[in-house]
Order: structure tokens, then sequence, then C-alpha cells
């Protein structure tokens, strides 16, 4: 997950403007702009599944729903990134959430859940990918 640390710099520096860039989107209609964030989780807990099915559900109820209750959508799906320090490729189950919103306060919303995951599983990061998106439902 420390490849990931990389994009999540990105992400908190780049947010700002994607913001402002999504609000000045031209979309054709019935599309209108909005902001497309994904946060990729990594599982394991030191070499291990740590983050079990239950675990992620009840994490996933608790601090991401009530941050965005108009919908998401998760993928299962294998993480992959380079141990700084043994130069290894690690490799293991993770999850991506995606949301599409329109909400000016979503990235302090994004940043409490990212800062949860860590504390509560001992996550070095999770990553973060946010960009414009014309949308519509």
């Amino acid at each position: 997950m420390r490849a990931i640390r990389t994009a999540f710099v990105a992400a908190f520096f780049l947010a700002q403007p994607v913001v402002t860039f999504a609000q000045s989107l031209s979309c054709a209609l019935p599309q209108k702009p909005m902001i497309e964030v994904e946060l990729m989780f990594g599982r394991n807990i030191g070499g291990k599944l740590g983050v079990t099915e239950s675990r992620w559900a009840a994490f996933l109820a608790r601090e991401v729903t009530p941050r965005f209750p108009d919908g998401l959508t998760v993928f299962d799906t294998t993480g992959q990134w380079r141990d700084a320090k043994t130069k290894a490729i690690v490799r293991e189950p993770s999850k991506i959430v995606r949301i599409i919103t329109a909400d000016t306060e979503a990235q302090g919303k994004i940043d409490a859940i990212a800062e949860a995951y860590k504390k509560q599983f001992r996550q070095d990061s999770v990553g973060i990918v946010s960009r414009p998106s014309c949308v519509s439902f």
C-alpha cells in the first residue's frame, strides 16, 4: 500500500482543482458535471487477510454509507505494490469504492473515510483518485 500513498498525496493536492474543473465542465444533456472518486483499500494486515468481509461490511456501513447515502459501488479486486524496503512485489485482496457526487464538501468526507480505515485497520495508506466526469443516472 506504500505505492498507493503516492496516489493519495497527488489526489489530496489535486482535489480542489478537480472540484473547480468539474463545476466548469461542459456536459451534453442529460449529463451534468460531477466528481468521480475511487478509494483503494488493501485488506491485508501484517501480511495476511485482516479485513474480512464482515469487518469490511461494518466499516462500509459505519464510515462510508452515512457520508454518501445517495449511492456508491464496491468492487472486489486484487492490489499490487512494491515494498520499498524489500523491493518485493506484494499482492493483496482489496476493495475499490467508486463514488460519484456533486457534493462540494466531498473531499473532507473522503479524507475522513481514508483516515478511519488507516486507523482501524493499521494501514499505511488508502489510494484516492478524483476526476471530473459527465454523469447521468
